[in-house]
């Protein structure tokens, strides 16, 4: 089938290597540089046509027989983990035996041996019980009769690895506890389901986040999957597909290669029942209603789609962190602090959830010894490569007509408006980026592209709304994120929980925990970390449209398989002990993340146990 030509010149799926290489092959494969031959259209047919013969039999497979298909795959991620996060190193300039590396270990293989693991989980819950446990009370009516279900912690041993973080998710209007258990798991609840061809299109940067969305659609949704990898984590293609020997071979997955092109020939394929896209925004506009400029302006607004057939996605934007005014203790605004600092360099790496918007209350007394904090967190950091192709030009274009401020004058006294103006932290080599922190920005600004443009290289926006009052500084606070900034995946609020025992503080955060249109809110930590957990589910607010799509439609991981989901509510304290290995500051981040790795494929009390001892020497 031809492709539709005016999406083949926006999306960007450039030639990747050939899936045929073999494992071995990655360990010489520089990924900034490595392109392969093209997917010929042949080979594509085939591909869609073999996962075509394989949907049925995949869509009604016992639950039992897929559990075993993922726990057989494990063996093959976990062998491949190290080779992953090697390539993924000199992707990002690290040195793969440094406590950097653990970035690469904590949000790749980490996370997709615990996604595996945790659906084979869930699979044999449905062949056992019809639906994936939930803890006894999960399920549980809020005092406005809203419906949340707690999903995180489900056992003892996720205590001892992510310590005391709670995730609870809030069900859309409507729901009820009966609902919210009738239509958990919805596909293994039909009787002879049809199944189908999804493609998943590897947008962005990385590939580990392409392959867990293909996971999901697989193993929740019941569809195979044909993944197209994107030209950066096209090299890491054949060291995955070898790794999922057990899917592969059965023709339930299949990894294609191939460039604007083939992307826009698979998604207008008819043997394509649905897409998936995960990466940025723009790519998703552009296979929806073509090509940035009036002719996609036209059509989104008449509604007039160029790809007509069911499409979810999980895309980037901007994320807010919020802190609540409060005399916060040294330890727990050093604490935030780092976390803070922690989000920001993570923004450097491709695929990552990054902090783009610190948003403080106007007259908050501690803002200078935040300032503070923060500038010694990231002066600890060396500057990272420019891992995104876009990221030197995007911050050019970002910081351009603003002038410089030195990073101590944004620690001036709180009584003084902040300065506007560019503060750069660290001192960047070639093809490098400065840690950089721009303040003084109007929250009533509406042109303003810092609040619209998901920044690609370590840059915080600084935002003072409301008062000090706490309650009307959250209501501020709310409108802003609610109706300034372009996203909708993940938010962050710092609250004092003594703060909330008042009366009028507590309602106040309870309605900003409901009224802010995120898909996943963090109380006290960063949205990641939902991410990493796996069970809750991750993905943009649903209140998203395709015309305005914000960051995706649809929820992933979740492996709970519930429906009717509104946000997953993340809850921390201040302060943890001993330091999350995802700090920045963590000197053995790395050692945590190898260990992590192996507990994630088995999570044996021993293997929990040396998790530990590494992130107690952190």
């Amino acid at each position: 089938m031809p492709p539709v030509p005016e999406v083949v010149a926006a999306l960007d799926l450039a030639p990747g290597s050939a899936a045929s290489s073999g494992a071995a092959a990655v360990t010489a494969v520089d990924p900034r540089a490595a392109r392969g031959a093209e997917t010929p259209s042949a080979e594509l047919d085939r591909a869609l046509s073999e996962l075509g013969d394989a949907a049925l039999g995949f869509a009604r497979m016992p639950p039992l027989e897929k559990a075993s298909l993922l726990r057989s795959s494990l063996p093959g991620l976990l062998a491949a983990a190290r080779l992953e996060v090697e390539a993924s190193c000199v992707d990002r300039g690290l040195d793969p035996g440094s406590a950097a590396s653990g970035e690469a270990w904590l949000a790749g293989p980490c996370v997709t041996l615990a996604q595996v693991r945790r659906l084979a989980e869930a699979l044999e819950d449905i062949a056992a019980r019809g639906r994936p446990g939930l803890g006894r009370g999960a399920v549980r009516a809020r005092a406005d009769g809203r419906i949340e279900v707690e999903v995180f912690p489900a056992r003892l041993k996720d205590t001892a690895l992510h310590g005391p973080l709670r995730a609870r998710v809030l069900m859309q209007p409507g729901a009820t506890r009966e609902s919210v258990r009738e239509e958990q798991a919805r596909f293994y609840q039909q009787r002879d389901p049809d199944g189908g061809v999804a493609l998943v299109l590897g947008v962005g940067d990385v590939a580990g986040v392409p392959l867990r969305d293909a996971l999901h659609k697989l193993f929740v949704e019941g569809r195979v999957v044909a993944l197209a990898m994107s030209p950066r984590s096209a090299p890491l293609g054949a060291l995955l597909e070898r790794a999922l020997e057990p899917l592969v071979s059965r023709g339930f997955l299949r990894f294609v290669y191939g460039g604007a092109e083939a992307g826009a020939y698979l998604a207008a394929h008819p043997a394509v029942s649905e897409v998936h896209v995960t990466g940025p925004a723009a790519e998703h506009d552009a296979l929806v209603w073509g090509p940035p400029g009036p002719q996609q302006a036209r059509r989104r607004a008449s509604g007039e789609r160029l790809l007509d057939k069911p499409i979810s996605s999980t895309l980037g934007g901007n994320s807010p962190v919020v802190v609540m005014p409060w005399l916060y203790g040294g330890d727990e605004l050093w604490f935030q602090a780092r976390c803070l600092a922690s989000q920001v360099v993570s923004g450097a790496s491709p695929g990552s959830h990054a902090a783009s918007v610190l948003v403080l209350p106007r007259g908050f007394a501690q803002r200078p010894l935040l300032f503070r904090m923060l500038r010694r967190a990231l002066a600890a950091v060396p500057p990272r490569r420019a891992a995104h192709p876009e990221a030197e030009a995007r911050h050019a274009a970002l910081t351009a007509g603003r002038g410089p401020i030195e990073p101590e004058h944004l620690e001036a006294s709180a009584d003084a408006p902040l300065p506007c103006g560019i503060a750069r932290i660290g001192a960047p080599g070639p093809g490098e980026l400065p840690w950089t922190l721009i303040a003084g920005l109007a929250a009533s600004d509406a042109a303003e592209p810092l609040f619209s443009i998901e920044p690609l290289g370590g840059v915080l926006s600084v935002v003072e709304v409301g008062s000090s009052d706490p309650v009307e500084f959250l209501e501020a606070a709310t409108r802003f994120c609610n109706d300034r900034l372009r996203g909708s995946l993940g938010a962050t609020i710092v609250a004092h929980p003594i703060s909330a025992e008042d009366p009028a503080v507590g309602a106040a955060l309870d309605r900003a925990l409901l009224e802010l249109r995120y898909g996943v809110i963090a109380v006290n930590q960063a949205p990641a970390a939902a991410h990493a957990a796996v069970v809750p589910p991750w993905g943009g607010h649903p209140g998203s449209t395709l015309a305005d799509i914000q960051s995706g439609l649809g929820f992933v991981h979740n492996t709970s398989m519930l429906a009717q989901v509104e946000k997953t509510i993340l809850r921390a304290p201040l302060t943890t002990f001993p330091r999350p290995p995802g700090f920045c500051d963590h000197r053995r981040s790395h050692v945590v993340g190898e260990r992590l790795a192996a507990c994630a494929a088995d999570p044996g009390w021993g293997r929990v146990a040396r998790v530990v001892a590494a992130a107690l020497r952190g």
